[in-house]
């Protein structure tokens, strides 16, 4: 009995309280505030442009760039990535990429962080209200020689404020107190709701359902339509079979504006060495 009770896993009370309250204020106070004053073109303009911005933030930045390093880019790039991926509300950098190597080494096994294997709800958010018995300071090594990844890790907290507060300013500019609630409603805490769904959604449908013709040697699938909540990242199978690849989907023709944006900062001088599998393997 007393090995059962040492071994059940232990809550996260920090983060259960903290996805809870953003979940109840966007299934509860976001509609309730549309039902008695509803919003303006401002808050669904912020909506949509910090959507857009963190998301990219958290597929480029966190992941692309920092997990698997499929490019490089500028100091002063990188560190505008990690921040618009700060605002997501998904851990800092250093944690996030620590934990997504972790999944790729140890996919399906206990090991990994969101383990599909689980169940879908585990794999989905489950796994945010457990502390994690199996963190790995391995998995930290390369990440913690990087000085931008240290100073988003160090001022993580400010980051993510500034990202809940900038909706509020700019509504509070536009149309005084109700705006400012307004816009952190709906471009603040309901769209952190809606990105933090969108990349689990990469964690728990991606491993149950969809093709795999890349490989079989986990249970990662590709799932188009979830590329379009992701910006690319829902051809998982192919990712999980080529993770150095910064493109997870490899023909012109798969939706994934993170490749676009990245071969996008090559034209431009700011983004360079992106790696990509041969011909033969894509």
């Amino acid at each position: 009995m007393a090995h059962a009770m040492s071994s059940a896993p232990r809550l996260n009370y920090v983060s259960t309280v903290l996805f809870g309250l953003i979940t109840l204020t966007a299934l509860i106070g976001v509609p309730l505030f549309a039902y008695f004053y509803d919003y303006t073109w401002l808050d669904w303009v912020m909506f949509g442009t910090l959507y857009v911005v963190t998301g990219l933030g958290i597929t480029v930045g966190y992941h692309r760039l920092i997990a698997h390093r499929s490019f490089t880019c500028p100091n002063w790039v990188k560190t505008l990535l990690l921040i618009a991926g700060g605002w997501a509300l998904e851990n800092s950098a250093l944690k996030w990429a620590a934990d997504h190597r972790r999944h790729h080494a140890q996919c399906d096994r206990d090991q990994d962080p969101y383990n599909a294997q689980r169940g879908f709800w585990y794999s989905h958010c489950g796994w945010v209200f457990y502390r994690d018995p199996h963190v790995n300071d391995k998995y930290l090594v390369t990440l913690r020689q990087d000085p931008v990844v240290l100073w988003q890790h160090r001022f993580y907290l400010p980051i993510v404020l500034s990202g809940l507060a900038l909706p509020f300013l700019l509504g509070l500019m536009m149309n005084g107190w109700r705006g400012g609630l307004s816009g952190f409603l709906l471009a603040g805490v309901g769209r952190v709701f809606w990105v933090l769904n969108s990349t689990f959604c990469i964690n728990s449908i991606c491993h149950l359902w969809g093709s795999q013709p890349h490989g079989r040697l986990d249970s990662s699938r590709n799932s188009w339509w979830v590329s379009f909540l992701t910006f690319g990242e829902g051809y998982h199978n192919y990712h999980h079979t080529y993770q150095s690849d910064y493109r997870n989907g490899p023909r012109w023709y798969n939706f994934d504006p993170s490749k676009w944006l990245i071969y996008s900062l090559s034209l431009l001088g700011l983004a360079s060495s992106l790696r990509r599998a041969t011909k033969g393997q894509a």
